[in-house]
């Protein structure tokens, strides 16, 4: 079978996907908007297809002229960047895929749809909003955005099912893929006597790393700990947030028991995972992290924000622990609930790589999607 995916980039989370199916014998494609700074091409190399030229003009000003302090200012070619329809006719016609499957709801999926119309190809919409929400938006613009794309949405983000939420028509709860890589037997514990956690995320505040450091350093008295964080380090704004961090570890007298590293090689986390007896990420507005599934993968217990896109993949009390999300008191509280019982810490582990052996099998994503591609 021919997939080819479209996507802003090509993010980690893809990577076990495409290994499946270049294992199982399936041809694949992936285009992506932009080239990541932080990337692993070792089962597929992605297709740049960049941006129009109009719209990388426009680009240029708004991100270096209109709004040059401001750090998110690239992130509006996510939702409004469109591509050359040609370019991307070229690219689909030339490979001639059996499915397509393109990420978010924007005016660059809008585009790629109108350039494949009449190509007859199946397609899919994949994005992390959840299956259950809140509500579905019906206005007028939204309904002319959904016309315009694939009927079918597939998304990792299960949400939560209630009375007072909601299932868009043609959605379907497709879970993330990762592969087990270190089973509980296997693993070692406790390296150097100490209770070693590890946090992954960009350096940026959203991700409220600083947060997590104040947690620490008042933990630190009664508990052998050391932490590592790392994350993307890519520009200015980074690399201020990371400065920032610098001066409480420095301040706090954390240097000896806190590591900050930055923009690692996806082979190099391998280490860091295996190490790590507890995985945090403290962070807020966070849409689907498949980071504390690579560590459940390694069967490391996880906490993170109850806001978490993919705190639904966390059995609480059994694989880890929910906080509120930016309530540092709550955040505290999980904390010492995970490093005051190591027997426990080691019985979540067990369950965090039970989950993944379950719940993200390859197998199960492959059969949803061609399920979705047939409707």
């Amino acid at each position: 079978m021919r997939l080819l995916y479209v996507a802003h980039r090509y993010h980690t989370n893809q990577a076990p996907i495409m290994k499946g199916l270049k294992e199982h014998g399936h041809e694949v494609w992936f285009v992506s908007h932009y080239q990541g700074k932080l990337e692993d091409y070792t089962y597929v190399t992605p297709v740049i297809a960049g941006y129009a030229k109009v719209f990388s003009a426009i680009n240029w000003i708004y991100v270096n002229l209109l709004h040059r302090k401001e750090s998110k200012a690239c992130d509006m070619r996510l939702k409004y960047g469109f591509p050359s329809m040609w370019k991307i006719r070229k690219i689909v016609t030339d490979f001639k895929p059996d499915l397509m499957i393109i990420r978010e709801r924007s005016v660059y999926s809008i585009f790629t749809c109108l350039a494949c119309k009449g190509l007859k190809i199946p397609m899919i919409l994949y994005n992390q909003s959840p299956l259950w929400e809140d509500e579905i938006k019906n206005d007028l613009p939204h309904k002319i955005v959904k016309s315009l794309l694939p009927k079918v949405r597939i998304t990792p983000v299960l949400g939560t099912e209630g009375s007072n939420k909601v299932k868009e028509p043609g959605a379907v709860f497709v879970p993330f893929v990762m592969e087990p890589r270190l089973s509980p037997e296997k693993k070692e514990w406790f390296k150097d006597g100490k209770i070693n956690i590890l946090c992954v995320g960009k350096y940026e505040a959203r991700k409220n790393i600083l947060m997590l450091l104040e947690v620490f350093s008042q933990l630190r008295y009664n508990y052998n700990l050391s932490m590592i964080i790392t994350g993307e380090c890519a520009d200015c704004f980074e690399q201020e947030y990371k400065r920032k961090l610098e001066k409480f570890i420095s301040e706090n007298r954390l240097t000896d028991s806190v590591t900050l590293l930055q923009n690692l090689a996806y082979g190099q986390m391998e280490a860091l995972y295996a190490h790590a007896d507890l995985f945090i990420l403290p962070s807020t507005r966070e849409p689907a992290s498949v980071s504390q599934l690579e560590a459940m993968s390694f069967s490391v217990p996880v906490i993170c924000s109850d806001t978490n896109g993919t705190a639904c993949y966390i059995e609480e009390g059994k694989s880890g622990y929910l906080f509120k999300d930016n309530c540092k008191e709550d955040l505290y509280e999980v904390v010492l609930k995970c490093i005051s019982d190591r027997n426990h810490l080691k019985e979540m582990g067990k369950n965090s790589f039970k989950t993944i052996l379950e719940k993200c099998k390859f197998e199960n994503y492959f059969k949803k999607i061609l399920d979705c591609g047939t409707r």
